[in-house]
């Protein structure tokens, strides 16, 4: 429920052998279909008509054959078939196509989707029907940014069709999921942002599908920000989806390991996120909840958190681990869990050192004396560390934290001087004597 593949959508196939008759036993020729179809549009009753129309569709997909059902669809849809038997057929189409092949029901999906596509305002459910069963097929063949791609062309704002917010939101949640399960983090943050405004205004009186539906898009969310490298806002969001609260909704239980699967995702991205003060806190909820010295990784998560210099057989165990974007090449050249070694070292050496020249500090952090001097510049500049860099001397000297006497002097200070401009001001109104 919480960070496995969307389970696949299953089809009930249309049982028709009450209407099937002796069309089943006709030669599926090109002809023999264009003869059948034009003495069913010249039978007058309706019922009837409707009843041969049904039959001729289902020996065609008995018969497998692409040919015979894309011909009787550009009949269904041409203009010698009344729009009212035309939609009730079509709905029949679009879901007795279901039974036939992989190979064969893609194809003829899409050209049934072509030949709506004019008239589409009269077909949108029919169309919406035929994307989801090519969907699904889809995703039997584990083809997830096709299956997206086919969702994603569902007119959920069509002023034709009153769709329920909790439909709209389910289907944005499961094109997101779909397209997360190829790694694509950015086409799933455009329909997991939409699907942002459909959530329940009032969780707590949501019904189960709705509560189901919230769960799955704040997975999706964490994992949006996990692809996308914003680490610090994916740890926050995979240590909510692990809190035990979560184990039962609405009666729908998540498995514990699950929970153990979102806290080691949360403690893997509080590791890869930039040193400073915003991850030290997180590091500190992780490094204080009982369940993390449970986890694989909680050596490693207690000296981050201890700010203890990580060494390289540490960091390459704990790589073992990582999915393939947490370990991609950055803009300076360095991968992202390199350049996280390298802040946090170099944020551990702050506490250690008063200061320390380049050429140490580079020994030190395993890089080039360049990279180690632009490193502390840019942690400095971003105030994720106190300190100052002298390029004369070659050397970074680092501002430990100020004594709390001094500190506290300086508020008073600042404080006076408040009070005395206030009074100043309030004897040049004459608000007060000077004397007073």
């Amino acid at each position: 429920l919480l960070l496995c593949p969307p389970n696949l959508k299953q089809w009930t196939l249309f049982d028709s052998s009450d209407v099937r008759g002796s069309i089943s036993s006709l030669p599926h020729t090109a002809e023999a279909m264009e003869t059948r179809l034009a003495e069913i549009s010249g039978i007058e009753d309706a019922k009837v008509r409707v009843e041969q129309y049904r039959a001729l569709c289902a020996s065609a997909v008995d018969a497998q054959s692409e040919a015979d059902c894309c011909a009787l669809l550009v009949h269904l849809v041409g203009d010698d078939v009344p729009l009212v038997i035309a939609r009730q057929l079509l709905s029949f189409f679009a879901t007795d196509i279901s039974r036939l092949p992989s190979s064969v029901q893609k194809s003829v999906a899409l050209f049934a989707l072509e030949r709506i596509q004019p008239r589409v305002v009269s077909f949108e459910e029919h169309a919406t029907t035929l994307r989801e069963a090519l969907a699904a097929v889809h995703e039997n063949e584990e083809n997830w940014s096709q299956a997206a791609k086919v969702l994603s062309g569902i007119d959920l704002d069509s002023g034709n069709r009153i769709l329920e917010a909790e439909y709209k939101l389910e289907k944005n949640v499961r094109i997101a999921r779909l397209y997360l399960e190829d790694d694509d983090a950015v086409n799933a943050e455009a329909f997991i942002k939409k699907a942002s405004f459909l959530l329940p205004s009032e969780p707590a009186a949501a019904s189960t599908q709705a509560k189901v539906l919230t769960l799955q898009y704040r997975v999706c969310y964490a994992r949006i920000q996990d692809a996308k490298r914003r680490f610090l806002e994916a740890a926050l969001r995979y240590y909510e989806l692990s809190q035990p609260n979560m184990m039962d909704i609405s009666g729908r239980h998540v498995d514990e390991a699950e929970l153990t699967q979102a806290l080691t995702a949360a403690v893997t991205c509080i590791i890869l996120a930039g040193a400073g003060p915003q991850r030290s806190r997180v590091l500190a909820t992780l490094y204080k909840d009982e369940r993390c010295a449970a986890l694989p990784i909680f050596g490693i998560l207690e000296k981050v958190y201890l700010e203890r210099i990580l060494r390289v057989e540490e960091v390459a165990s704990f790589a073992q681990g990582l999915q393939p974007h947490q370990m991609a090449v950055t803009g300076d050249g360095s991968t992202v869990l390199e350049r996280a070694v390298i802040e946090h070292n170099l944020l551990s050496a702050s506490k250690l050192y008063h200061n320390i020249s380049f050429q140490e500090l580079g020994s030190l952090l395993g890089i080039e004396t360049s990279k180690a001097e632009q490193v502390a510049a840019k942690m400095i500049s971003e105030e994720r560390m106190h300190g100052s860099i002298d390029q004369v001397e070659g050397v970074i000297n680092f501002a430990n934290d100020v004594d709390e006497i001094v500190q506290w002097d300086t508020q008073i200070q600042s404080i006076c001087v408040s009070v005395n401009s206030i009074l100043d001001n309030m004897v040049a109104k004459n608000v007060i004597t000077a004397n007073a």
